[in-house]
């Protein structure tokens, strides 16, 4: 008969224990959260992460924050949200393979793009600009889990979520494999289905791909997100890392390197100077007016800078809404003209 638990949560716990990777992170070893919880009896501290981050406003508003292509006409674009989807499943994918810790992967992808601003990296390059502290998005990140959900209560995630969060850029180096995992696919995500994306756009063909990377990673992009799976799996299983090898992950570098020069850099300039114009008028009214600020940012003044709650309030925005507040901040509903209404 098998052993009884006290909770579903224990009987999880030791599941983990007896089949995960001596190298994955186990939910019972967390090192907590800054405020101490009682335990629930059903979900592993990382499962709970991951309830509180798809529950919460900042997630639900990803759905109308531009990935690459702003306001696309068409309904089958990616969003911000789609992306994240995309991304948490290939980090489970990976964290399957690799006997890791599945919650905790999803958790941190789930979360990963939380502090993204309106208008794709556009956004993010204007905000970097006028604030003299900068900006980024993986920071602004926990700073939403931390610091701005809940009233300014944060959601008060485990150490390692959040890590992972703030660590899963190309340049960060996360303290867990599952962090190392999302990291991966992020990568993989959004350079398959922006290459997507541009090819629906009308702006690549799929003969335009790079045809060294191709022939390595595959034509279609199924293929390719296989390709590099298993290219994972075969480098990582049981080691203390998550990585491609040298081949794929050349192949992949050429591919983003491709989509920059191609798509990115074409696209950002579509919306570069809109979204350049609409943050910056934004940013210098709302400076000089924190008193306009909606409640929820205006407390966050009693503790933080100005400029940085400003930075809080527009990269929480999403595109449709940034650009209703410069309409009724900037562009009259009705002026006179000779003494005529128009």
């Amino acid at each position: 008969m098998d052993k009884e638990y006290a909770s579903v949560r224990e009987r999880v716990c030791a599941q983990e224990e007896n089949f995960l990777s001596p190298y994955a992170c186990k939910s019972s070893q967390t090192k907590g959260r800054v405020r101490e919880e009682k335990s629930c009896d059903f979900r592993t501290e990382f499962q709970r992460d991951r309830d509180r981050i798809i529950y919460s406003n900042s997630f639900k508003r990803l759905k109308n924050k531009t990935q690459v292509f702003c306001a696309p006409e068409g309904d089958h674009y990616i969003t911000r949200l789609t992306h994240t989807f995309d991304v948490s499943q290939i980090a489970r994918s990976i964290s399957r393979s690799l006997c890791l810790n599945e919650d905790l992967a999803e958790a941190i992808a789930l979360g990963h793009d939380l502090g993204h601003t309106p208008f794709g990296h556009v956004g993010e390059k204007v905000l970097a600009k006028l604030s003299s502290k900068g900006f980024q998005h993986n920071e602004q990140s926990v700073r939403v889990v931390e610091v701005i959900e809940k009233g300014g209560r944060g959601l008060n995630l485990t150490f390692e979520v959040k890590d992972g969060i703030l660590q899963h850029k190309s340049t960060g180096k996360p303290a867990t494999l599952e962090g190392e995992a999302v990291s991966l696919a992020d990568r993989i995500a959004y350079i398959n289905h922006d290459i997507e994306d541009a090819i629906r756009a009308g702006i690549l063909k799929e003969e335009d791909l790079p045809k060294n990377a191709v022939k390595v990673l595959g034509h279609k992009t199924k293929e390719r997100i296989n390709t590099a799976i298993a290219d994972i799996y075969e480098n990582s299983y049981g080691k203390n890392y998550v990585r491609m090898s040298d081949e794929v992950m050349a192949a992949t570098n050429e591919l983003r390197g491709f989509m920059f020069k191609n798509v990115y850099e074409l696209t950002n300039k579509s919306m570069q100077d809109r979204a350049e114009r609409m943050l910056t008028q934004m940013f210098a009214y709302f400076m000089v007016h924190a008193d306009k600020l909606p409640a929820p940012y205006a407390k966050l003044l009693e503790n933080y800078e100005k400029e940085v709650v400003v930075c809080d309030y527009l990269s929480g925005m999403t595109d449709r809404y940034a650009i209703s507040v410069f309409e009724e901040l900037f562009i009259p509903t009705n002026f006179s003209i000779g003494g005529v209404l128009v």
